[in-house]
């Protein structure tokens, strides 16, 4: 096995081939339960497991995925320049509602903190679970958290959000595009994105357009928030 492991490529490897696999199940049985992102990160984890793999020997080049995370957030911007005209036409209430999204995220988080007793550091390191990787981990970062609880409650957040979307949505009857995509990217930034885009090209443009803005939000928003209410959370 130390002649595959010790390989630079090992990691990217195996997280491709479970990626790929989580697809495959994914388009056979269409449950949006089967998230292939879910279902690839239950393989890596059994495979680690099962031949006792160090996370970090995985780590070695997995995390070379990360390198692509930017600009793979940067590349949603291709549908939203094609849906300029309606963006320019409900800029304010799209603004309006992905502001009070990502402060009901924030305030939400902070709320179940103090009804669970929650370590301040869990806390701070939940705070921007609704935002894409890379900033969430800078915010973290900012206010003294945990990156890697942070980076799973990233991942927890994207994948509930793709799964319970199209319910949601039905259920409560919510069938225009724009507030869709807006609710989608704001609670679950690009894994909610996917699934916004299998349900129309206005549904992932808009949820591509609020990842970005509810990044820049979180930033301002999360330490704000947490200063202003850490009396409660200590």
């Amino acid at each position: 096995m130390d002649i595959f492991t010790n390989n630079i490529f090992f990691g990217l490897f195996v997280s491709l081939i479970a990626f790929e696999v989580g697809l495959i199940i994914y388009r056979k049985t269409k449950l949006p339960l089967f998230n292939p992102l879910l279902i690839a990160i239950i393989i890596v984890v059994g495979f680690l497991k099962l031949f006792n793999i160090d996370f970090d020997t995985y780590n070695e080049s997995g995390k070379f995925i990360n390198m692509f995370l930017g600009p793979a957030t940067i590349v949603l911007a291709v549908p939203l320049y094609k849906q300029f005209e309606l963006l320019k036409k409900n800029f304010l209430p799209i603004l309006l509602g992905i502001t009070i999204g990502s402060l009901v995220g924030i305030l939400s988080i902070i709320s179940i903190s103090v009804f669970l007793k929650l370590d301040n550091l869990i806390t701070i390191s939940l705070l921007s679970k609704s935002v894409t990787t890379p900033i969430g981990i800078e915010i973290t970062n900012q206010l003294g958290g945990l990156a890697p609880v942070t980076v799973l409650a990233i991942i927890l957040s994207g994948i509930v959000g793709a799964i319970v979307a199209p319910p949601v949505c039905k259920v409560f009857k919510i069938t225009n595009p724009v507030a869709i995509g807006v609710g989608i990217g704001t609670s679950s930034h690009a894994v909610g994105t996917s699934k916004a885009f299998e349900m129309g090209e206005t549904e992932g443009a808009m949820s591509s357009l609020s990842i970005g803005i509810a990044g820049v939000i979180t930033v301002f928003l999360a330490p704000l928030c947490y200063n202003l209410l850490a009396n409660f959370i200590k």
